[in-house]
C-alpha cells in the first residue's frame, strides 16, 4: 500500500491551500491550518463532527482541555516556541486533536514545524511499517504529540545553550551586560512552563478518556507521553534553577565590582581632603600670606602633599588600601 496521498487528497490541499490529508492502511490525517469556514463545514459533513466541536475550530482556544464525544476525542494542548535567535519571548502555538476511530484532525493557527515534520514520515515507508500504529486514529495522535515534545526538548536544549554562553559571559568579567540577558531568558523560561502547565492535567485526563474510548491497551501510549512530557517539566525545573544560582552570582559579582568603586572614591576623598581643606584656608586668609611670593607658594603645596601622604600612609598601616 502508497503510504504517499491520494491523488485526490494533493488536489484538495492546492485548492484549499490551508488543508493537507494523508493516509496510512486505513488510518487518514487531516491537517488544517488556520482553517476557512467552508473547510470546517466540509469536514463536518464528512466526519460527522459534533456542532460544538466546529465551532471551537473556528478561533484559538484560550486554554488546554478535553472532551468525549460518542465518536471522537476532542482535545486542545499548546505548546511553546522559540523565536529566531532566542531573544525575545517564546511564541505559543495552540494545536487541536480531534481524535476518531480511524481518523485524526489537527488544527492550528499559525504554522506548526514539528507537525510538518510528523508529514514527512508519512513519506518514508520502512519508518511506518516498523513503528507500532495500530488500528485506531489514537496511534497516529500518539506519535504526533511525540514528535510535538521531541521538538520542544529541542528547543530546551538551545536554551541549555544559552544559558551556556551566559555563565561564560558572567565570568569574563560582562556581568553588567548579563544582567538583561539573565532575564530574556527567565522570560523564555516562564513562556515555556506557562505553555505546558496544564499539559500534566490533560494528559491524565486524557489517559482515562482515551482508555475508555480506544481500550485499556491504549494507557501504555499515554504513560509513555505522560513521561515525554515529565522530562520536559524536569528540564524547565533544572534551566530556572541554574538561572536563579546564575542571577545570583551576577549580582554578587555586580555588587562586588560596585563596592570597589565606591571604596577607590572613598579613598580618593580621603586622599584629597587634607589637601583640600589647607588649599580652602589659605584661600580664605591669602590677606595673610601673599601667595604671590614663591616660597609661600611652595609651603602651601608643600603642607598639603605632605598631609595626602600621611593619609596614605595612615590608610596602608590600617591595610584599607
Amino acid at each position: 500500500m502508497s503510504l504517499f496521498p491520494s491523488i485526490d487528497s494533493i488536489k484538495y490541499g492546492i485548492l484549499r491551500g490551508m488543508i493537507s490529508k494523508y493516509t496510512y492502511k486505513g488510518l487518514v490525517w487531516i491537517d488544517l491550518e488556520s482553517p476557512s469556514k467552508e473547510e470546517i463545514m466540509s469536514l463536518m459533513d464528512e466526519y460527522r463532527l459534533p456542532v460544538l466541536v466546529g465551532e471551537e475550530m473556528f478561533n484559538p482556544t484560550l486554554r488546554s482541555k478535553v472532551d468525549l464525544y460518542e465518536n471522537l476525542v476532542y482535545t486542545v494542548l499548546h505548546f511553546p516556541v522559540l523565536k529566531p535567535g532566542i531573544t525575545e519571548n517564546a511564541l505559543e502555538r495552540e494545536v487541536d486533536f480531534i481524535i476518531g476511530k480511524r481518523f485524526m484532525i489537527t488544527v492550528h493557527y499559525e504554522t506548526v514545524d514539528p507537525l510538518h515534520e510528523f508529514s514527512k514520515l508519512f513519506e518514508i515507508n520502512s519508518f511506518l511499517d516498523k513503528s507500532d500504529i495500530g488500528d485506531h486514529a489514537g496511534f497516529l495522535f500518539f506519535h504526533a504529540l511525540k514528535e510535538l515534545y521531541k521538538h520542544t526538548q529541542f528547543e530546551l536544549d538551545e536554551l541549555h545553550e544559552l544559558i551556556r554562553s551566559i555563565e561564560h559571559q558572567i565570568f569574563s568579567h560582562r556581568e553588567g551586560e548579563m544582567v538583561r540577558a539573565i532575564s530574556k531568558a527567565n522570560r523564555v523560561l516562564i513562556d515555556f512552563k506557562r505553555a505546558i502547565h496544564y499539559h500534566g492535567d490533560i494528559l491524565h485526563s486524557l489517559e482515562t478518556t482515551l482508555k475508555e474510548f480506544i481500550g485499556p491497551n491504549f494507557v501504555f501510549y499515554i504513560r509513555n507521553i505522560e513521561s515525554e512530557r515529565n522530562r520536559i517539566q524536569s528540564t524547565l525545573d533544572r534551566h530556572h534553577d541554574i538561572i536563579t544560582d546564575l542571577r545570583e552570582t551576577n549580582d554578587s559579582l555586580l555588587n562586588e565590582k560596585t563596592n570597589k568603586v565606591i571604596k577607590r572614591l572613598t579613598i580618593f576623598s580621603i586622599i584629597t581632603l587634607p589637601a583640600s581643606m589647607i588649599a580652602w584656608i589659605f584661600s580664605m586668609h591669602s590677606q595673610f600670606l601673599a601667595l604671590d611670593e614663591i616660597d609661600n607658594l611652595i609651603m602651601v603645596f608643600g603642607a598639603m602633599i605632605l598631609s595626602s601622604i600621611i593619609v596614605v600612609y595612615y590608610l596602608w598601616k590600617k591595610r584599607w588600601l
